[in-house]
C-alpha cells in the first residue's frame, strides 16, 4: 500500500455528500481545499472565469456547515468605512440635542457619542466581533483597490482590528473566509500567500450535466442534454461574453418551464436572450443557429 492509499478520504467524501444536499457538485479538489481550509483556519482564495460558481461555492458551503453567511462585495472605491464600520452619525445628533444637563462635561457626552451603541458595524467587523463562527465572503475582491487589498491583509492575518475609540477588537470565533476573484487584475503575492489557492473553471462536460439534473429538477435527460450541447458550442465561439452556469440553468429551466422535451431552432432562437447577454454576441450566435443546431444534433445524437 503506497502512502496516497494511506489518506483517510472520508472527510472529503462528506464534504462532497452535504455540498451535493446543499445544491452545489464539488469534485474532488474543491472538496479537500474546503477540508483543509477548515481544519488549517486559512482562507480560500477561489479565482476562475465569471459565472463559474465561485460565488456559490461560499454559499453552499455556509448552508452545508450551518454558518451564517456575511458577504462583502467588493468594487472599485470601496474603503474602510464601508467594509468595517461606520459611526451612525444621526442617532450621535438626536443624542446630542436630547442632552439637556447643563452640568454634563462635552468629555462625558463624547464618551457616550462613540460607543458600542452608536457603532454601525460593517460586513467585516459583523464577522469578527459574532458570538458564533460565521462564513466570510469576500467576492471579488479583483476588483477592489490595490489600498484596500492592503488593508484586507491586516484582517486577515490576525482577525483583529482597532476602532481608535473603542480599541482593539479580536474576533471571539474565526470565520471560515472565502475570497473569490474574476482576474480582472493581478492580486498581490502577500494576499495569495495566507490563502489555499483554488482554480475553478468551466466544469467538464459529464459534471455540468450532473449540475443542470441537480439544479433543474424534473428535466428531461434528452433536454437537460440537448441544452448542455447547445450552451457547450457556445463557449467555443469568439464572443465578448461565453455563458456562465448560472445562465446555462436559467435558460435550461425556461426551455423545461415551455413544456419543451428537446430544443429547435425556433425555440432557441426565441429565448438566447437569457444564454447570451451582448447584443453583438446576440447576432453573431443567431447568424450562426443552423450550425449550432448541427453540431448540437451531432453532440446527443
Amino acid at each position: 500500500m503506497n502512502a496516497m492509499e494511506t489518506v483517510d478520504s472520508a472527510p472529503v467524501e462528506a464534504i462532497k455528500k452535504g455540498m451535493e444536499e446543499a445544491g452545489y457538485l464539488c469534485d474532488d479538489g474543491i472538496a479537500t481545499a474546503l477540508f483543509l481550509a477548515d481544519r488549517l483556519s486559512k482562507p480560500i482564495l477561489a479565482e476562475g472565469p465569471a459565472g463559474v460558481g465561485k460565488t456559490d461555492l461560499g454559499k453552499a458551503y455556509s448552508r452545508y456547515r450551518g454558518l451564517p453567511l456575511i458577504r462583502l462585495q467588493c468594487y472599485e472605491g470601496l474603503d474602510e468605512a464601508k467594509a468595517l464600520y461606520e459611526w451612525n452619525y444621526k442617532k450621535q445628533l438626536l443624542r446630542i440635542q436630547a442632552d439637556r444637563d447643563p452640568e454634563g462635561s462635552w468629555r462625558e457626552l463624547e464618551d457616550d457619542l462613540f460607543s458600542e451603541e452608536f457603532l454601525l458595524p460593517r460586513p467585516l467587523l459583523k464577522a469578527i466581533t459574532s458570538d458564533t463562527r460565521v462564513l466570510l465572503l469576500v467576492d471579488e475582491v479583483d476588483k477592489a483597490d490595490v489600498e484596500f487589498e492592503a488593508f484586507l491583509l491586516e484582517i486577515l492575518s490576525d482577525f483583529q482590528v482597532s476602532v481608535p475609540e473603542l480599541g482593539t477588537v479580536s474576533a471571539k470565533r474565526m470565520p471560515f473566509v472565502v475570497l473569490t476573484s474574476n482576474r480582472t487584475r493581478d492580486l498581490s503575492e502577500a494576499l495569495r500567500r495566507r490563502c489555499l489557492y483554488l482554480y475553478i473553471d468551466f466544469p467538464e462536460q459529464a459534471r455540468e450535466l450532473q449540475i443542470i439534473r441537480l439544479r433543474v429538477p424534473g428535466i428531461s435527460e434528452r433536454l437537460a442534454e440537448r441544452v448542455l450541447a447547445v450552451v457547450r458550442y457556445i463557449r467555443g465561439m469568439d464572443l465578448k461574453k461565453v455563458p456562465s452556469i448560472s445562465e446555462t440553468l436559467d435558460w435550461a429551466s425556461a426551455v423545461k418551464v415551455m413544456g419543451a422535451d428537446t430544443l429547435d431552432s425556433a425555440l432557441l432562437s426565441s429565448t438566447l436572450s437569457l444564454l447570451v447577454k451582448e447584443q453583438k454576441d446576440l447576432e453573431k450566435v443567431r447568424r450562426a443557429l443552423p450550425e449550432v443546431m448541427r453540431q448540437a444534433g451531432r453532440e446527443t445524437c
